[in-house]
C-alpha cells in the first residue's frame, strides 16, 4: 500500500514534477518543486498572485505527473488551502531556496495540502499499483 512517505519520497528523487489545473475548460500544467509533510498530509506551495492560486480558487481538483527514467507517479485530488503560519513554515522550513522569495504570513505564500488522494505508481517492468490515502 502506498504511504504519504512513499509518494513524498518519489517526489523528491524526482526533484520537480508536473502540476495540472483547469480554468474554463482549458488544463494548464506546470513544473513545480516544493513539497512536504506537515501533520500527516502532503503540502504544496504557490504564490497568491500566481495564476495557479487563482485556479486552485475556483477549482481545486488537480493533477500531479512525476516521472523518473523508468517509473512515473501520478496523483490525484484536491488542494485545500491552509491558512495557518504553523503549516506555511513548515513548507517553507522543507524548502529553505524559496525564502528569498516567501515568509510565512506574508499575504503571497499559499500552502495546499493534497485531499482525497490517489497516487498510481506505474513503471515499464511492472503492474501498476492505485492506492488511494
Amino acid at each position: 500500500m502506498a504511504t504519504i512517505d512513499e509518494v513524498k519520497q518519489f517526489l523528491d528523487e524526482c526533484g520537480f514534477y508536473i502540476l495540472a489545473t483547469e480554468m474554463e475548460g482549458q488544463p494548464y500544467a506546470r513544473p513545480f518543486g516544493a513539497h512536504t509533510i506537515f501533520e500527516d498530509r502532503l503540502y504544496f506551495q504557490t504564490g497568491r498572485v500566481k495564476e495557479v492560486a487563482t485556479q486552485l480558487a475556483k477549482n481545486p481538483k488537480v493533477e500531479i505527473c512525476a516521472s523518473k527514467p523508468t517509473a512515473w507517479l501520478r496523483l490525484r485530488g484536491r488542494l485545500v488551502e491552509d491558512p495557518r503560519i504553523e503549516a506555511q513554515r513548515a513548507l517553507l522550513d522543507a524548502n529553505p531556496g524559496l525564502k528569498a522569495l516567501y515568509a510565512p504570513g506574508d499575504g503571497n505564500t499559499c500552502v495546499f495540502y493534497l485531499d482525497g488522494a490517489t497516487a498510481g505508481f506505474f513503471s515499464f517492468a511492472d503492474d501498476p499499483r492505485i492506492e488511494s490515502f
